[in-house]
């Protein structure tokens, strides 16, 4: 035992040691330049006097110019804008029945990891809050290398065919003539690709609902996307589909949210997870996956090649095999978050590929983006990506090459170098495809089962509670009421008509169009056949499953009651009730929440007992949306907040997004639309009353509705 715990804490601590030779504290020493010269003077350029032209030999200035120069690489094409943590994988039970991957055999076990989430269309600079698929890459720094888990936080894909990719990513990113709008979804190009390739129905529910504005990093679910391969030490396939499920539940933001965050903190997301580590609140997510037998491949009524489809978990529960913890931030962004190259081709013993045509082409694609963006194929050398496992090959050379390969020989075979680097056998850990037969003709086609681009969208919609589904609705009137083209808009309700008819409904009324009779056939379908576009007729395959409670937020058994991390704003001003703030901070500190005092002023503000409370946030700079819920404690301050428009402002915000607010005075909703549930159910509304400012079970009362996250029925009465 000693042994395996020996070898566990290695393995852990490795890639940080691995890291650490890399690192540069420049704290208590001298300047130099990258030579290692002492520098004497760090302000001032060499000149021919002390008024006269700067001299070329200043090498010094050179040198520091130079490294400004190019201090920044090209950004990448799709998710540019990331955040990133270290941590540790460590699988719960041996998966040896499933496979031979290393690091999925030994509990005791504690693998490195790196995982970096970002959104796909904007730039580097764009907003973390924009509506938006977003990346979820995981780094393992296994003993047998690095395995690399590339998926994204919804399950499916846009496209079925790699080929369509540079398509895709051209029609979302801003339009070329003009380049708008950044970071965004809603304008003619995109609508136009999506309304002409049915395939991506599927992938647009999930991108217009409430899962493509997350409340949190923290708080979303993550996908391999495409079905994967494990092998075992027998040469036994099952098919596999990845799962990354958070501890802390499923939680989003709401479009109106969303729209005014991005305009008061464009790093809400950034910020959030960083702070979260820096206070040892660990995020956390379970690895799951659906395992198929090799003889269950072709028994759905769906093909498990097709990325634009899911294995609904009726039919394949997700079994949890293991957790992901991160607990330290990077030390340099650039070094670690910027530089890191994740690439779905960087796979270990006993995980394969299947035939999904749009993970082939992104095995090319990865590799050829990391040449241009990190500047030579030596970007494994960088410290980020560098693997724990022992490296020996007989590559050499090349711009970026850190790594001194001594002796003659640096080829295969050889007999001056004894024969190495050895190739190793499989039972020595050595990779082997899996041994698939392959008989077929050269064809650019799909496989008909493939054609079903309707029927997995209308599940997905079929599964959302009402308010989910309003949502998407209005998602989409949004998206397409940006449209300056009438004829994306028409061909685009068509195709919703096929998913749902009440849903083309409500989205036609929002844009004042009528929904067409039929869909017009797009144009790549049917090479060759009656030119008629109403001779279309889409295929929709009849689901199994007809509703999915895993597929909904809402519904999810993910779903969690904790208020963990969650913060709340309590606004205050003077001659607060200092004893209804240390009350509930005691109580959402045992709950491990936060708050953030909120007043008309920065500084202090002095409470009715005459001590001073120390403002966060001044109204100025605050808003609800970056809050979870609101409290207002009792004292003087309730009739000064009541006769302030910002804080009236605040209130009706939180109120309108659903949000919890606890007050010890009803008073203070006198001139807010809390005002119109008050005579209800309160619990049924989320808003807490302290009715004789005694109630002892007041912050139980708070914190078990904060518990709820929001209070959707509000939507129906707004």
């Amino acid at each position: 035992m000693k042994n395996v715990n020996k070898q566990a804490k290695d393995s852990e601590n490795r890639k940080q040691q691995d890291l650490e030779v890399s690192k540069s504290d420049a704290t208590g020493q001298m300047m130099t330049t990258d030579q290692g010269l002492k520098i004497n003077d760090d302000t001032n350029s060499l000149k021919a006097g002390e008024r006269g032209p700067s001299l070329l030999e200043d090498f010094i200035l050179r040198e520091k110019i130079t490294h400004f120069d190019h201090e920044r690489i090209p950004e990448r094409i799709v998710h540019a804008r990331g955040s990133a943590a270290h941590g540790y994988f460590q699988v719960y039970k041996s998966m040896e029945k499933y496979t031979k991957a290393g690091f999925l055999q030994d509990p005791n076990l504690k693998t490195p990891v790196f995982t970096r989430f970002s959104t796909v269309a904007g730039s580097r600079g764009s907003t973390d809050l924009a509506r938006d698929i977003r990346g979820f890459a995981v780094k393992f720094y296994t003993e047998q290398g690095n395995y690399d888990l590339v998926g994204n936080n919804v399950p499916v894909f846009f496209i079925q065919d790699a080929m369509k990719f540079p398509d895709l990513v051209h029609a979302v990113k801003p339009e070329p003539n003009n380049e708008m709008p950044q970071a965004a979804s809603a304008h003619d190009t995109f609508w136009d690709f999506i309304s002409l390739m049915p395939e991506t129905m599927h992938t647009i529910m999930w991108v217009m609902s409430d899962r493509a504005i997350p409340r949190s990093l923290r708080m979303m679910e993550g996908f391999g996307v495409h079905t994967f391969r494990f092998i075992n030490a027998k040469n036994e396939s099952h098919f596999v589909k990845f799962h990354w499920k958070p501890k802390l539940g499923t939680h989003a933001v709401v479009w109106d949210e969303a729209q005014k965050i991005s305009g008061k903190n464009s790093d809400f997301h950034r910020q959030d997870l960083w702070e979260a580590i820096e206070n040892g609140n660990y995020p956390e997510w379970e690895l799951g996956v659906q395992l198929i037998p090799e003889a269950d491949e072709h028994k759905f009524d769906f093909d498990l090649l097709d990325p634009t489809k899911l294995v609904p978990e009726e039919l394949v529960p997700v079994t949890l095999i293991g957790k992901m913890v991160l607990n330290r931030n990077p030390d340099n962004f650039f070094a670690e978050t910027e530089q890191v190259a994740f690439h779905p081709g960087h796979i270990v013993p006993g995980i394969d590929f299947t035939n999904d045509p749009l993970l082939q082409g992104r095995l090319f694609s990865y590799t050829d983006t990391q040449l241009s963006r990190l500047g030579s194929p030596n970007f494994h050398e960088i410290p980020i990506n560098r693997t724990i496992a022992p490296m020996h090959n007989n590559q050499r050379d090349g711009h970026m090459r850190q790594e001194i390969n001594v002796g003659r020989v640096s080829y295969h075979p050889n007999s001056l170098g004894g024969g190495c680097p050895f190739q190793a056998k499989i039972d020595e850990g050595g990779f082997s495809s899996f041994n698939e037969r392959v008989d077929a003709h050269k064809v650019r086609d799909r496989s008909e089962s493939f054609s079903d681009h309707f029927g997995q969208a209308t599940l997905f919609f079929n599964s959302q509670t009402q308010t989910e589904k309003n949502h998407i609705i209005n998602a989409l009137r949004f998206e397409l009421g940006k449209l300056e083209t009438e004829a994306i808009q028409i061909r685009m309700l068509g195709l919703l008509s096929q998913i749902d008819t009440n849903l083309a409904t409500k989205v036609a009324e929002g844009l004042g169009l009528k929904v067409p009779k039929s869909p017009e056939k797009p144009i790549n379908h049917g090479v060759g056949a009656d030119a008629d576009k109403h001779k279309y007729e889409p295929k929709k395959v009849e689901q199994s499953v007809k509703s999915s409670d895993a597929l909904s937020m809402l519904k999810n058994k993910t779903l969690s009651k904790t208020i963990t991390t969650r913060q709340v704003a309590f606004l205050c001003s003077e001659g607060v009730d200092r004893a209804a703030i240390n009350a509930m901070k005691a109580a959402l500190d045992k709950e491990g929440a936060t708050m953030k005092v909120i007043a008309p002023h920065l500084g202090t503000i002095k409470a009715n007992d005459g001590s001073e409370v120390k403002v966060d946030q001044s109204f100025l700079i605050a808003a609800s949306v970056l809050f979870d819920a609101v409290y207002i404690p009792g004292g003087k301050n309730i009739g000064f907040l009541a006769s302030k428009p910002e804080a009236i402002e605040f209130i009706n915000e939180a109120f309108k997004h659903c949000k919890v607010i606890g007050a010890d005075d009803a008073a203070i909703f006198t001139q807010t639309n809390v005002k119109s549930v008050l005579n209800v159910k309160s619990d049924a509304e989320g808003i807490v009353l302290n009715a004789n400012k005694e109630d002892k079970n007041f912050t139980k009362s708070f914190i078990a509705a904060m518990g709820e996250h929001r209070f959707w029925s509000r939507e129906e009465k707004l």
